[in-house]
């Protein structure tokens, strides 16, 4: 009997010894998973890549004023205003370039810049190409020309007529619809200021940047008819960059709530391009 009796107490000794162990291994666990858990983000978290580290470089003509031009030898603009802040907000140095037009596109997929903020609308065919944001700005395709110009007076009209546009754009395809003599030019702001002289008919450009030439400049034009389409002007950047994609709608979001995208609209255009 007393054998058996210090058997059970035995047993049941190093039961609770066992007890005490599987305790005391599940407590020491604890620190090793909450170690794990803090590494995780760390683990997953994906830095965005860029051409030059520490910069969010940026293409634009430079040619497109208000949106981007330069003055004094710097760029300025809406467009640059909007990328400066883009880039602050993803935690990176702003850094604005130039490159023609009719390479924008060749120039990012080559890698010479990591996104294009340059009032580009967002096409089926340039997605086949690139990546668009959401939209931080509308507008649309406007028809202008001369002041004293009382032939043209509705879309209809532009049949035959030589218009101007800005080369490899949307602007020249909705030019195509209504003649085939198409003056092509280099910048948007080249063409309007051809109109009074009589060297072209009419100009299809965005409405802000044909309302804003005759503002600033004095040009003597006016809009004809409607705007031809709602245009969803977006930042490009190459296929495959799902974090700098992210990121970059995150900033336009940001900018709209906190309101400071209204300020920058409003200083440019005097209202929000964005409504």
């Amino acid at each position: 009997m007393r054998k058996t009796k210090m058997n059970v107490k035995k047993v049941v000794a190093i039961a609770i010894a066992g007890m005490m162990l599987l305790s005391l291994s599940g407590c020491g666990s604890k620190p090793q998973t909450a170690k794990e858990s803090a590494s995780t983000p760390t683990t997953q978290a994906q830095t965005v890549k860029t051409i030059q580290e520490g910069s969010l470089t940026f293409a634009m003509t430079g040619l497109y004023k208000p949106l981007n031009y330069k003055k004094d030898g710097e760029l300025v603009g809406f467009d640059v205003e909007i990328g400066n802040e883009v880039a602050k907000r993803i935690g990176l140095k702003p850094n604005p370039v130039t490159n023609p037009w009719e390479t924008i596109i060749q120039g990012l997929k080559g890698n010479k810049y990591d996104a294009i903020i340059a009032s580009m609308t967002a096409t089926p065919e340039r997605a086949q190409q690139i990546d668009f944001s959401d939209p931080y700005y509308i507008s649309g395709a406007q028809i202008f020309v001369a002041e004293g110009n009382t032939t043209i007076k509705t879309k209809d009209d532009l049949k035959g007529k030589v218009i101007g546009v800005i080369q490899s754009s949307t602007w020249k395809d909705l030019a195509e619809k209504y003649t085939d003599k198409i003056k092509p030019y280099s910048s948007d702001v080249f063409a309007l200021q051809d109109l009074p002289s009589g060297r072209i008919d009419a100009v299809i450009t965005d409405k802000i940047v044909g309302i804003s030439a005759i503002k600033e400049q004095g040009l003597k034009l006016k809009p004809i008819d409607s705007v031809l389409t709602e245009d969803k002007i977006c930042i490009g950047i190459n296929k495959g960059n799902p974090e700098l994609m992210k990121k970059l709608n995150d900033a336009i979001k940001g900018m709209v709530a906190d309101g400071t995208y209204a300020k920058i609209s409003d200083k440019w255009f005097g209202y929000n391009v964005l409504k």
